[in-house]
Order: C-alpha cells, then structure tokens, then sequence
C-alpha cells in the first residue's frame, strides 16, 4: 500500500515555489505576517479552485473537517474564514499574477512544437474578452451598467496548447480593442481576432510592429479593389484580393494595404471575410486560423464552467483579482500536469479526478492514468458496435 504524500501535496509539488517566494518577497507579502504566510492562502484557494468551492466559509470548512491532514498538506497553523479573507483582501494581487506568468512561461515550452488545426510554422494567438458579471451592490467599483457590474477579461491565448499568455482585467466599461493598448506586439507572431477587434489604428500600430493580424471584417466597411488572386472554390475560397480602405477616415488610420479573403464554411454554407496584413500565407490557411479561434470561447467557457471565478470570496478589487489569477494558475498547473506526465485524458477529466481525491494517498502519474483509462472506455462505449458475420 502506498504510504507517501497526499494527492494534494503530490500535486503542489509541481509548482515552482522557488519561483512563488521571490514573487512574495519582491512585493513583500509576508511582511508582519506571523502565521498565515502567502504560501498558505495559495494552497487553500488552490484547494478551493480544485474541490469547486463556492465560498471561504465552504473552504474552511471542508478544510478543518479534514484537520488532521492538514500539516501533509503543506497548511501550517490553523486555517480561519477571517484570516483568509484579510488574506485576500490586502495582499497584493500582483504577487498571484506575477507568479501566474512565470507558470505560464513553463507551459509554453512544454506545448512550443503543439500541432494545431492551421499549417503555421510560427506562432499564432487568439485575442477576445469575456465578461464576469457581479453584483453592483457588493461591488460598487466593478460599475457595467447602471443596475449591473461586472469585470472584463482580456486574453491573449497561445493557440499552441491554449495556453493564456496575457491577461488583463479591467472594469465591465472598457472595450474589446483595450487589449491591443496593453500587449506588447511580437514580431513575426498572428493575431487573430472576431470583428469587434476592427480598429484600424490600432490594427496599423501592429503591422507597424512586424506582427500579423487575421480579423474578421464587417460589411460596413468600405473598401477598393487592387488585385485579384487566383483561388480554388473547391476549398471554400470564394476571393483573395489585395484592397485599400476607400473611407477617409479610416485609409488616414490604414494607410497601407490589406489582403481580403472571403470564404465559405462547406459545413455551413456561412460567408466569412477576412482581412490580413499576412500576403505570403495561403488563402485556406487564413481562413483555417480563424475557425482555430474558437478556442479562445472554448477557454472562457471551461474556465467558468470548471474554476471558481463565478463566486467570488471578497468583495474588494485585489480580491476580485488574487482569486482570478489564483484560478488561472490552477489552469495552467494542470496543463503543465498533462504534458509531464504524459497524459491524453482531458483537463476536465484530470480536475474532476483531482476533485475528489485529493486527500488520498495514491501515486499521481498512477490516479491520473487511471482517470485517463476510464475517459478512454467511456469514449469507447459510445461508440456504435459493427458485429461481422
């Protein structure tokens, strides 16, 4: 039988704690603390995240109902609802997303040769924004709308891996194009994008900064032909053309020239218009980065569906922002778990797994291999039975 380290302690053995106490100390967060260091606010909203706690008192409460595991857990002293709010109320949120990064930079090279559904050498990301609605009452600095509040996250997903390099939160009146502000443009990488993200001052400054975009254009904008390429139909590729903008407005913000490539989805029949500053990529591979987009939707919803980011455990700002980044390295451990221990199972699957075993003592590649069989079986039963005679 094995006798060593719980789930739980197996698990945050993979984070770079190393890494977590330079990031606690370069923003001093254990500074006058005597007890209840940042390490244990990390582990127990880590422990929230993984079990779906909704609330402290729901987390504490699992927590104390399992006192005597505590220590293996890596918890030191007892654990109060009252102490792990201040926690989260006063400690700087930036120690989490800090921390976020660097765990974010070690999945990146751990998915750098992931194949994806696009034949792209280079790197392409997907940029979108979601909104986390709240209660204007309890957060009165979240304002959306008049009765509403809500938080936007904006998103830069590596789409080798679906690995979220940057995020940015802000309040629910800010705009999808805020994002473009605050990235830093890589040379050489795509951006691809829906077409709230049609801007073309902004689109101008990333052509500027060698950076590709691929973004969905609207049928409002108004445009003039320069040349037309030869296309094959039989692909979806209904044109290929080199255009300039024919507004004032906005050839005076795009000066130069875009690529248009409109396309039709064989499945669906639909009509969609691309506009690129990439004049080398094939036309099916423009049209290929954008269906690769969908997993930017994809990420925001298992990010709801699967952490706990709906219910909150403060109510102030660094609250709000330690518990989203705090999520996101859950995220991205479990990633990172997938890759090294070489698994095909789903990340759904290996958090659901994880929920529920966390204060038992089973080896981790062995728990984790084990759930991977299990999706495997079940994905087989679904599958209809040829019997031959």
């Amino acid at each position: 039988m094995y006798e060593g380290k719980l789930v739980f302690a197996q698990l945050m053995d993979h984070l770079p704690m190393h890494t977590f106490l330079r990031c606690v100390a370069r923003f001093k967060g254990d500074h006058s603390v005597k007890s209840f260091t940042c390490q244990n606010q990390l582990r127990c909203m880590a422990f929230a995240q993984l079990t779906f706690r909704e609330s402290l008192r729901d987390t504490v409460t699992c927590l104390k109902a399992q006192s005597a595991k505590l220590y293996h857990m890596g918890l030191r002293g007892t654990v109060a609802r009252s102490t792990l709010a201040e926690a989260n109320e006063g400690r700087d949120w930036r120690l989490y997303a800090t921390f976020a990064q660097a765990l974010i930079a070690q999945a990146r090279k751990l998915y750098a040769g992931e194949p994806f559904g696009a034949e792209l050498e280079g790197t392409a990301y997907a940029l979108d924004t979601t909104n986390i609605e709240l209660c204007l009452s309890l957060f009165p600095w979240a304002e959306f709308k008049r009765t509403k509040g809500a938080v936007r996250l904006h998103t830069q997903l590596d789409l080798r891996g679906n690995i979220p390099t940057f995020l940015h939160i802000d309040d629910g009146k800010s705009y999808d194009t805020d994002i473009l502000d605050a990235i830093v443009p890589e040379a050489g990488a795509i951006y691809v994008m829906d077409r709230g993200f049609v801007d073309f001052g902004r689109l101008h400054r990333l052509a500027q900064a060698a950076s590709f975009f691929v973004v969905r254009s609207k049928t409002s904008i108004k445009w003039r032909r320069i040349e037309s390429r030869p296309v094959d139909k039989l692909i979806g590729i209904e044109a290929d053309q080199i255009i300039r903008l024919a507004a004032p407005k906005s050839r005076a913000r795009y000066p130069d020239r875009l690529r248009r490539v409109s396309y039709r989805d064989p499945d669906t029949g639909k009509r969609l218009a691309f506009l690129t500053n990439n004049f080398t990529l094939p036309a099916r591979t423009i049209a290929d980065l954008y269906k690769c987009r969908w997993q930017i939707e994809l990420f925001f919803k298992w990010i709801k569906q699967n952490l706990s980011i709906k219910s909150f455990f403060g109510t102030s700002e660094n609250a709000v922002r330690t518990q989203i980044w705090i999520a996101v390295s859950v995220y991205v451990l479990a990633a990172i778990l997938k890759k090294r221990l070489k698994l095909h199972a789903s990340l759904s699957t290996i958090l659901l797994t994880l929920s529920v075993t966390l204060f038992e003592k089973t080896p981790l590649d062995q728990l984790l291999a084990n759930a991977q069989a299990t999706e495997e079986r079940c994905a087989d039963s679904n599958q209809l039975k040829l019997q031959i005679d």
